[in-house]
Parts: structure tokens; C-alpha cells; sequence
């Protein structure tokens, strides 16, 4: 005869409650989640995101995955005896290093279908070429060629709301055509951000190896929970944000003018961050709000 806990019962019950606003808020919205980072390469972490996602979708949300697979890419134009070469943060992307890129992106697709698939939930692996989803311009970096990397200027949404429609869940690579219809290899945020402003996201998430956004990176005490986009703006003039967190911001600032509601930064290190952040009062990471979400969260509260 086994014995309940009475406490340990109702705090679950009390998260079941606590959760119940935003499941009726966002039932049936679209939210994409750019999946990257250690949660990516660690196998325990990967298994509890894709729990996550799949607990979503299985409570009335519309979730898209927009995936990297940077870590992977390098280690294997290692194994064919290249180096990896970057410049300002970019992957150098020859013709080699292309293929490279484009197989080790498939072949994650493919095992985050599996995955989603395991848990009952209907997956469809896809990349920006299909349907012509992605288009996109040659990317510079400070002038300089660095190959076969581009910055989307289309996104075709036609593929995306056919699996909506079909209750699939799209999980997408980010490789694109160009006008000379060569595949060139996408940063997986400036994917998800043009993706999530094209379909009409809610929500879009960023899973980093980061807690969130800080007023000061060297005071892990001024971890900032929620900014408007004027406040996202003062930080940047402020000059206080530098590194990977610089374009991070401003994409998030660009998806939340252009129609998103809300941009999460997630810290994708812990176990369940995407429940954590989106059912609960407090959140963990650094959400970047429109005036409607703002007003609505504060009502939560």
C-alpha cells in the first residue's frame, strides 16, 4: 500500500493551476524555439527539451524548432582534416565545409524527429530549401567574403502552415537558396527570428549556454527578468552588452517589432527551462515583451 504525500501532491497540483492562464492564452498559437547550444550535445539535455516541446504541443501550443548544430559541424570538418575558420563570429563556409555543414544538419534533423516521434508526437524534418522557404542574399562580414553564409531576405511560409495544418510539428535545419540556387548555411537565430516574424509567432524562445541578459555580465546578481524593446535598445547604447549577446538582442528586438509578442533567452543548461519560463509566474531567463504582453503578464502576477 503506497503512501501520498498530501504537500508534495498539491504544490503539483498548485503548478498545474498556476500554468492553466497561460495554456488558455496561447492555446492554439504558434511559438518557435531555436534550439542550439549545450542542450544540442548533451544527450540527457537534449531528451528533457524535446520533452518540453512535445508537452506543448500536447497542451493545444503550435511549436516550430529551428535548430544549430554549429558544435557538431566543426567537429566534423575536424574529422576530414580541415580547421574550422571564423571570422568575427562567422563560419568561414567554403564549398567543402558546405557539405559538411548541410549533412551534419540533416542528420540532426533527423534524430530530433526520432526523438519528437518516440514521445507520440507527429515530427516533419525539413530544411529552408524545401518549398523555397528560405531565400537569401550572400552574407559579408565586415566586407569579406566568407562563402557560402546568408542572411535571409524571404521567408515562404506556404510548407510550415501545411504541417501546422496537418498537426505536424516542423522541425527545420536553417539552410537556404540563394538567387544562384546554392545552398548556403544560415545562423540558426537570424533563421528563427525571420521564420517566427514571417508565420506570425506568439512566442519565439532562443535556448543559449547563457542565464539570460545582465545589466553587467561580471555581476551575475543583475540577471534582467523581463525588458521592453526601448529598455532592450538602452542597454545596447549603453554599450554594456557585447559578444554572442549583441546580435542575439537586436534579433529579438527585431522579431518583437515585427509582430512577436514575446522573445524568451533561455538558459538551455537547465532541465526544463522552456516549462519553467513560459508556465510560470516568475520565468528564469530574460524575456523581451511587446505593451500587450506586458500588460498581460503583469495581470498574472
Amino acid at each position: 500500500m503506497t503512501t501520498i504525500d498530501m504537500k508534495e501532491e498539491l504544490f503539483k497540483a498548485q503548478v498545474l493551476v498556476e500554468a492553466l492562464p497561460y495554456i488558455q492564452k496561447f492555446n492554439r498559437k504558434i511559438i518557435v524555439v531555436k534550439y542550439g547550444g549545450s542542450a544540442m550535445v548533451d544527450e540527457e539535455l537534449k531528451r528533457k527539451v524535446i520533452q518540453d516541446v512535445a508537452l506543448l504541443k500536447l497542451v493545444g501550443f503550435k511549436p516550430i524548432i529551428v535548430h544549430g548544430g554549429g558544435k557538431e559541424i566543426s567537429s566534423w570538418v575536424k574529422k576530414a582534416g580541415m580547421e574550422p575558420k571564423f571570422v568575427n563570429g562567422l563560419r568561414v563556409t567554403d564549398e567543402p565545409t558546405m557539405e559538411i555543414a548541410e549533412m551534419v544538419l540533416n542528420k540532426v534533423n533527423k534524430s530530433l524527429v526520432s526523438l519528437l516521434e518516440e514521445l507520440g508526437i507527429k515530427a516533419c524534418g525539413i530544411s529552408g530549401k524545401d518549398g523555397g522557404m528560405l531565400k537569401v542574399t550572400k552574407k559579408l562580414s565586415d566586407g569579406e567574403d566568407i562563402g557560402f553564409v546568408g542572411d535571409v531576405k524571404s521567408v515562404d511560409t506556404s510548407l510550415i502552415h501545411s504541417l501546422l495544418k496537418d498537426d505536424f510539428l516542423p522541425v527545420i535545419c536553417p539552410i537556404g537558396f540563394g538567387d544562384d540556387h546554392h545552398a548556403y548555411n544560415i545562423n540558426a537565430d537570424d533563421a528563427a527570428c525571420a521564420i517566427a516574424r514571417a508565420i506570425g509567432a506568439e512566442k519565439l524562445a532562443f535556448l543559449t549556454d547563457i542565464e539570460g541578459v545582465y545589466k553587467d555580465f561580471n555581476d551575475k546578481d543583475s540577471l534582467i527578468s523581463e525588458l521592453s524593446t526601448s529598455e532592450a535598445r538602452e542597454l545596447l547604447e549603453g554599450g554594456t552588452i557585447g559578444g554572442g549577446m549583441l546580435p542575439k538582442l537586436n534579433n529579438c528586438i527585431d522579431a518583437v517589432e515585427n509582430g512577436v509578442s514575446r522573445v524568451h533567452i533561455l538558459d538551455g543548461r537547465i532541465p526544463h527551462c522552456l516549462l519553467l519560463e513560459i508556465f510560470t509566474n516568475k520565468g528564469i531567463g530574460t524575456a523581451i515583451l511587446s505593451e500587450e504582453a506586458e500588460k498581460f503578464y503583469q495581470e498574472q502576477e
